[in-house]
């Protein structure tokens, strides 16, 4: 792909994408590449509108604007504005980016928390591959490797209709998100265990580790009561 070596600044679209690409961890010269602009374009607009951790499409348009002289308008709209009681499909847009820049911060593959972010915000919960790889600007591949961790952590399932693959989030993804985190504390508990049996617990390292295990099989305890608290009670 030919760069555009001229000056046209750049489009909210484009800061959208920019957005979406640094919540997924992308570097300065993929969305670069992707944009079609140079390197220096992206990392001059991510460094004066708050930095790669707080970057904003909306944020940098208004700047961006504020910039040119002139007052800041209305943000791009779609040929056919949103029917009454839809969402601004833009607006949808940025809080997806700044959904899945959460989920990575909080330990979620980038990926992973792209897909999950794009589901999230359908009515249905349902998506198909080729939905995915349009919406997030990826390949059917990496698509494809995110679903089947999300599967392997019990938060999606995936079917066949219709001739074409279909990935739908649990009605409860909620409930399921929080249940995957509190049997990853047996995983701490285990260890801390088997370095207190290892080391010996009149050492002040196995008196840590016992510790540290107990505190861990108490926690999952007391966050799966929570959880299913919740769950009988919102359900």
């Amino acid at each position: 792909m030919t760069l555009q070596m001229n000056a046209s600044r750049l489009s909210y679209e484009e800061r959208r994408r920019i957005a979406a690409a640094l919540a997924s961890g992308r570097g300065y010269a993929d969305i670069a590449r992707e944009l079609g602009r140079p390197r220096s374009t992206i990392s001059r607009e991510v460094a004066r509108n708050g930095g790669i951790g707080r970057y904003q499409a909306n944020r940098a348009q208004q700047a961006a604007e504020w910039r040119a002289g002139r007052k800041p308008g209305p943000r791009p709209a779609d040929p056919s504005p949103p029917a009454p009681g839809d969402a601004d499909p833009l607006a949808v847009g940025d809080f997806e980016a700044r959904f899945a820049g959460m989920m990575v911060g909080s330990g979620v593959p980038p990926m992973m928390a792209r897909v999950l972010a794009a589901m999230f915000t359908r009515d249905s919960g349902d998506v198909t591959a080729a939905e995915l790889v349009a919406r997030l600007h990826v390949s059917p591949s990496s698509v494809s490797k995110a679903v089947a961790r999300l599967e392997r952590r019990g938060l999606v399932h995936r079917e066949r209709r219709d001739r074409r693959e279909h990935y739908t989030l649990y009605e409860d993804v909620w409930y399921r998100a929080w249940t995957a985190s509190a049997e990853s504390m047996i995983a701490w508990a285990s260890h801390a265990e088997e370095g207190a049996a290892v080391i010996g617990t009149a050492t002040p390292a196995g008196v840590r580790l016992e510790t540290t295990g107990r505190f861990f099989r108490l926690l999952r305890h007391d966050m799966l009561q929570a959880a299913e608290h919740w769950r009988r009670t919102l359900s």
